[in-house]
């Protein structure tokens, strides 16, 4: 009888293995789908645009969010976002009454943004639009030539490399640069006066 019951025994462990085998292949591609899914998800939001100069994406914490929105406090009109992310700041100021545009290169957080605004019901006040204007300098010199100067500037963690702000607000990565147009355009017209009274005074050949 021991004899027969190991035989027995073993038969179901070996009629039971094919079976477990099959359980684990299973959990072993439901695992994987599942992580395969969620990097596809993931990939674009996390890895940055595939560019010479990339920067990642970074949400806005809601500090930073707080202190973009303090600081245009007392204005109203047209607010743009540059390197949009997932649209968090336009969709706020939106929300404050703005007129918001975000521009931003990674096409699937522009999609993302677009899905956010219309759920949180403010897509008529918002556009999103697929945009590479991160690098700094040459955009200095676009938004020195364009805009008004009533306009203002706000540069989030990432600060003008020659402008000189006008306040600061917040700390660390919650930090907000502020630049009014007035200033940066007289700094750049007096710039621009030195540099032609040093050429007058250079003797020519």
């Amino acid at each position: 009888m021991c004899d027969s019951g190991q035989s027995e025994e073993a038969k179901g462990s070996a009629q039971g293995s094919p079976v477990i085998r099959r359980l684990g292949i299973i959990a072993t591609c439901a695992v994987g789908g599942s992580l395969f899914a969620l990097y596809a998800v993931a990939a674009p939001f996390v890895a940055p645009a595939l560019r010479k100069v990339c920067l990642p994406f970074v949400p806005a914490t809601s500090t930073q969010v707080r202190n973009v929105l303090d600081v245009l406090r007392a204005r109203s009109g047209t607010l743009v976002d540059i390197g949009s992310g997932d649209g968090r700041i336009v969709i706020a100021a939106a929300k404050q009454g703005f007129s918001a545009v975000g521009f931003e290169l990674n096409p699937w957080l522009v999609w993302y943004s677009r899905y956010r605004a219309w759920r949180e019901g403010v897509h008529h006040r918002t556009s999103f639009h697929i945009s590479d204007l991160w690098k700094m300098e040459q955009l200095e010199a676009k938004l020195q030539s364009e805009l008004q100067t009533s306009a203002k500037v706000v540069a989030c963690r990432f600060p003008f490399p020659t402008w000189t702000p006008d306040h600061v607000a917040g700390e660390g990565i919650d930090t907000v640069w502020v630049y009014d147009a007035k200033t940066f355009k007289s700094q750049v017209t007096t710039a621009k006066l030195l540099k032609n009274s040093e050429d007058s005074r250079t003797p020519h050949q």
